[in-house]
């Protein structure tokens, strides 16, 4: 039986040049934003100069922080948190892809957080200590792919005190009050990246339905109509970067893949991005490239507990139909690798030009994800749970 609380209090603007309204969103919490950046791709594509002006307009000042990574560090977070204590700064602003937004929202809880901020996020062997206080956080995404423009996630990577571990914080004062979400904002975007984002959205959506074994039929039709949406108008979005239709579509589906629409009622387990994160830790590769050779991997482990959830995901996405339930699950694996394959996504972890990774690389990789998140029983919590040999034999069928 279904039962389960949502909340989600994040208030969209969606649509082809909306970024002229985000003045108008952010003069409501503050007069002066801490306007949170990249590497500057931003400032190339004049979706900077864009949110400056109409912040301007509507009377709000703008102290510019730059330098946010591709894996936020908590280093450059806190660099950020002293900027905002220096300038007065009082709602922040993140203009960027997931993880200048994933930082906005740490930056704005950090203010408030008293403590080391090691502390706010997932550690298996301590207990978490949750901020609950935050400054109004507004998102401007530009990159279709982590959804965190309208959720309560962040992933930053803690490195300090000889670690380098990427890590996680899910708390109710991190959901950003507004977002900003201008389809246009995303035209400049590579076709690389955008197969990136593409992978990610995916496999928000694949590890709710794969890790799903109760009743939730609307959630399952919710999440097949995303990847349906995605093998329909990614492809269209990856060849042609200026057609606003397919930017838009793909926006949307990264927004409703992890605003908490499709996991209602499920545990959101992820056990494929708690080993992607590991992997991008150490060798800072793409989030979404990591994913997109992670995911069929973890299938293909994943199946054979599961042979039937697979097989009517062969059926509904791929038609598959005949064979064996077994074989049907197995078509449908492939069918998806396939088609990451055909947008120019990376499938072995060779092409994430790191090579094969030797017996201790993959022993680390196993013991840094469980550092992060572990069962009683000492495993990756999902379907199935994982164990460290278990981990060590994905990245093996991911080779």
């Amino acid at each position: 039986m279904m039962r389960f609380e949502f909340f989600n209090p994040t208030r969209i603007i969606f649509g082809a040049g909306s970024v002229e309204q985000l003045g108008d969103a952010v003069r409501h919490y503050g007069k002066k934003a801490l306007l949170v950046i990249g590497g500057g791709s931003v400032k190339r594509s004049g979706a900077f100069d864009r949110a400056v002006s109409s912040l301007e307009k509507a009377g709000v000042s703008v102290v510019e922080f730059s330098g946010i990574e591709p894996n936020p560090r908590l280093s450059t977070v806190k660099r950020a948190v002293s900027e905002v204590l220096k300038s007065g700064c009082d709602v922040v602003v993140g203009l960027g892809g997931g993880s200048v937004m994933d930082a906005s929202k740490v930056i704005a809880a950090g203010v408030y957080y008293e403590g080391d901020l090691t502390e706010m996020f997932v550690r298996a062997e301590r207990k978490q200590r949750l901020p609950d206080r935050a400054l109004p956080v507004v998102t401007v995404p530009t990159l279709a792919a982590t959804g965190s423009e309208m959720n309560n996630g962040s992933v930053i990577t803690i490195d300090e005190g000889g670690e380098r571990l990427k890590t996680f914080v899910m708390a109710e004062v991190l959901y950003p009050r507004v977002a900003v979400v201008d389809p246009e904002l995303t035209v400049t975007v590579p076709p690389d990246f955008t197969a990136y984002g593409i992978s990610d959205i995916l496999a928000h959506v694949t590890e709710t339905y794969f890790c799903n074994v109760e009743e939730f039929p609307i959630q399952d039709r919710f999440a097949e109509g995303i990847i349906l949406t995605l093998l329909e108008w990614g492809p269209i979005a990856v060849r042609d970067g200026q057609n606003v239709d397919a930017r838009a579509h793909v926006q949307w589906a990264s927004i409703v893949a992890l605003n908490g629409w499709i996991q209602a009622g499920i545990r959101l387990l992820a056990p494929v991005h708690m080993i992607e994160h590991t992997l991008s830790a150490l060798y800072d590769v793409p989030h979404g490239a990591g994913l997109a050779v992670l995911n069929p991997a973890w299938m293909r482990f994943a199946l054979r507990s599961a042979p039937g959830r697979f097989a009517k995901f062969a059926e509904r996405i791929f038609g598959v139909t005949g064979g064996s339930l077994e074989d049907r699950a197995v078509e449908g694996v492939k069918r998806f690798e396939d088609f990451l394959k055909t947008i120019g996504c990376p499938t072995r972890l060779s092409e994430l030009g790191i090579g094969d990774p030797d017996d201790a690389t993959l022993q680390q990789i196993a013991e840094d994800t469980l550092k992060v998140r572990r069962d009683r029983e000492g495993r990756l919590p999902g379907y199935p749970a994982l164990t460290k040999e278990d981990i060590i034999e994905i990245l093996r069928l991911a080779m």
